[in-house]
């Protein structure tokens, strides 16, 4: 089981990333200190500091002629993790 599922390009991580803040996707019952010993060996950079939020899946609903489909997108967590000083991770070296 991986700690960082995927990271979160978004334009508004994407802004954020010029202050040395990156936002990842993780596992719901990871903690901090899992998710910065994570980012650490994966990418090879300092954190300074982690911030995590839990994201509520949307309810959907669907109409069809056989009637209403209900349901709802997953929950997940999300990380933002602030690296130090003059650290930068470069997600797109790979491509």
């Amino acid at each position: 089981m991986s700690i960082l599922k995927s990271p979160l390009v978004t334009e508004k991580v994407s802004a954020m990333n010029e202050k040395g803040k990156y936002g990842f996707i993780v596992d719901v019952n990871a903690n901090k200190v899992e998710i910065k010993n994570a980012v650490e060996k994966m990418y090879g950079v300092n954190v300074a500091k982690v911030n995590t939020v839990r994201v509520m899946g949307k309810q959907k609903v669907r109409y069809t002629k056989a009637g209403t489909l209900a349901g709802s997108k997953p929950n997940y967590k999300k990380a933002i993790v602030t690296l130090a000083q003059g650290e930068v991770i470069d997600f797109y070296s790979n491509v």
